[in-house]
């Protein structure tokens, strides 16, 4: 625990500039641009919807992330139970006059951007979590009132997205929080308890899933069973990856993706639209960009004083780290298909829009990574 009084830095705006983590803002810059070209391609190599909307939203919320970034750190940590509080509000508001599309409740109309609540409540977790847990006593973490508050607000928003329904990105939700809880120190056998018992209750649940999640499952395990239909998009997306080879076949010949042999390219499969056109040596330099942004907030999370910024900042990673694992093993054909979208490659303004407010506390652990929060 953090003791004594509140230590508020203060720097000049030159020192500000100078604190900014330039190799992390280069990396996010880089995967930005990356996802423009490849949204340019999925358009056909041209200037349509998506491509002209892509840039327009990552080119202001790029901006957004750098002028957040500024934002004092006790700024986030003061506002944490009201972020999470507001993203839970939004998430009620959802159920009731949302937007339908697809099947499935889950944004609000802005007129110039369709607000999806359950992107922000995946920053807003882990901001809330952070704050709870910085202040607690190491040798008070296991004590039931620390556990069960947290799955408490854990459980909340995780129930109003399956209601959408979205099991998938709720699944992402339980993680993000799920990551904060096990950095804190919470015991092992706490999550094994919990994973028997998800085992245990496994069957009861899958009986209460929509008949399109249980055909992801069963597709997942036998994507033959039905090649034209439910197995038509991950057989399409394994075809487009493997067909890359070593070198792929070239910026804007991807025939997989061109010949509309590959649904929902521009958003949970944009990777391998990637693949098929930049091949495996394309893949790894992507993978590599999406490494060393993982190892920058690490390391900022490790130079900061506070621990609200450290369980931000690790809680951040791993909740990067583990919706890039789902999405490549998504479209991999290694897990069933969620609904994940890879983070700043795929199109969709509220995730990016998240994704960006994420990035923006990070830089301002980062400028701030001496000021204390008691």
């Amino acid at each position: 625990m953090i003791t004594g009084n509140t230590f508020s830095e203060k720097k000049t705006f030159l020192e500000k500039i100078k604190s900014i983590d330039y190799i992390l803002v280069v990396v996010i810059l880089l995967i930005g641009i990356i996802s423009c070209f490849a949204m340019y391609s999925t358009d056909g190599g041209q200037f349509k919807y998506y491509t002209n909307s892509h840039i327009l939203k990552f080119s202001l919320f790029f901006i957004l992330f750098i002028i957040l970034s500024f934002i004092r750190i006790g700024f986030w940590h003061a506002l944490a139970y009201l972020f999470y509080a507001v993203a839970l509000g939004l998430l009620v508001y959802v159920l009731w006059f949302g937007v339908t599309a697809q099947g499935s409740q889950r944004w609000i109309n802005l007129y110039f951007l369709n607000l999806q609540p359950s992107e922000f409540m995946k920053i807003a977790i882990i901001v809330c979590f952070a704050k709870f847990y910085h202040r607690v006593q190491s040798q008070d973490i296991n004590k039931v009132k620390n556990i069960v508050f947290p799955i408490i607000l854990l459980a909340l928003p995780i129930y109003l997205v399956i209601a959408q329904p979205d099991l998938g990105t709720s699944i992402l939700i339980a993680a993000s929080g799920l990551a904060v809880i096990w950095l804190a120190g919470v015991r092992i056998r706490y999550f094994i308890y919990s994973f028997l018992t998800l085992l245990v209750c496994a069957p009861f649940v899958i009986a209460f899933l929509k008949p399109y999640q249980k055909m992801r499952i069963l597709t997942f395990f036998n994507p033959e069973r039905d090649p034209t239909g439910a197995g038509y998009q991950i057989l399409q997306s394994k075809i487009a990856v493997g067909s890359g080879g070593l070198f792929g076949k070239g910026y804007l010949k991807g025939t997989q993706s061109y010949l509309e042999y590959l649904p929902e390219k521009h958003t949970d499969f944009i990777f391998t639209l990637f693949s098929e056109e930049f091949g495996f040596l394309g893949s790894s330099i992507l993978l590599m960009l999406y490494f060393v942004m993982l190892f920058r907030i690490i390391r900022i999370g490790q130079q900061s004083e506070s621990y609200f910024a450290k369980f931000y900042c690790f809680g951040f990673t791993s909740a990067l780290f583990i919706y890039i694992t789902v999405n490549m093993s998504m479209v991999l054909g290694l897990l069933p298909i969620v609904g994940s979208p890879l983070p700043i490659m795929s199109y969709g303004g509220s995730a990016l829009l998240a994704t960006m407010i994420g990035f923006s506390i990070v830089m301002s652990c980062k400028i701030y990574n001496k000021e204390i929060i008691t």
